[in-house]
């Protein structure tokens, strides 16, 4: 047992020693895009440093687009993060940074961001991020889903700065697909049917008229059966795009936006 516990114990002392030097791994950025994995294509990753330039110049926000080959065990919030502040520092000069790190072998991303922008930028950006890129995704096309994020970010930062971007993307090879929309489409058409039951007479109780829906869930919970609990629960799932994407899920570190898998 003594022996056992003083493995245990060198163990945990040494433990830290594995950890990945991610400043002295990718010690300084590349451009506005530091393609380190070698996953996107030439000509993509011009048209993203011209218009990112375009987008530094109108709004002051400087983007940065980084992908690496692997994670190498370690999470991609403290990897995303420890690479922001590595390169943040060597620029200290600026105030307003975003950074959107991919992970080639783990499909992960995440985006990081400076405190001064959090509060200007929507909640759902990173949401957003993962629609414009999914079709691009799909294809395994690196480049054109950078693309599609550089485009995303450059127009969600001028509509926050209320400032006009000279510059555009050219066409994407990957648009999205009706299919895409499928899900919202289904929610606004649920929204609009509680809508409209709630809208609708319903019985009267108590001298007072209530709408239909209360009554619907009323009675898909059992309420006021005798046979409570008879029947099988059902309840609201996660989401599913049913084409390998991840939910948005994990912890939240710095200030960074929830990351997920593509």
């Amino acid at each position: 047992m003594k022996w056992l516990r003083l493995g245990v114990v060198l163990a945990l002392g040494t433990s830290g020693g594995w950890a990945v030097d991610w400043k002295t791994r990718y010690p300084r950025p590349e451009g506005y895009v530091s393609d380190f994995a070698h996953v996107i294509d030439a000509a993509s990753k011009r048209q993203i440093e011209a218009y990112a330039t375009s987008v530094e110049q109108a709004s002051g926000v400087h983007m940065a687009f980084v992908t690496i080959p692997s994670l190498e065990t370690e999470p991609i919030e403290g990897v995303a993060d420890a690479i922001f502040h590595a390169w943040g520092d060597d620029e200290k000069g600026r105030e307003s940074e975003i950074l959107l790190l991919f992970s080639v072998v783990e499909h992960r991303f995440r985006l990081e961001e400076s405190s001064s922008l959090q509060p200007i930028l929507p909640a759902t950006l990173a949401d957003d991020l993962l629609s414009e890129m999914r079709p691009a995704l799909r294809k395994n096309d690196v480049g054109d889903a950078m693309a599609a994020a550089a485009q995303t970010i450059g127009n969600t930062v001028a509509s926050a700065r209320k400032v006009r971007l000279t510059a555009r993307m050219p066409q994407r090879r990957h648009r999205p697909e009706p299919g895409d929309v499928v899900n919202w489409v289904l929610v606004l058409g649920l929204i609009g049917l509680a809508w409209l039951f709630s809208r609708a007479p319903g019985p009267r109780v108590a001298g007072r008229r209530f709408g239909v829906l209360p009554w619907l869930l009323l009675g898909n919970l059992g309420v006021g059966r005798s046979s409570y609990g008879s029947r099988g629960s059902g309840g609201f799932g996660g989401f599913d795009s049913g084409d390998g994407f991840g939910a948005f899920g994990g912890g939240d570190c710095g200030h960074g936006r929830p990351s997920s898998d593509w």
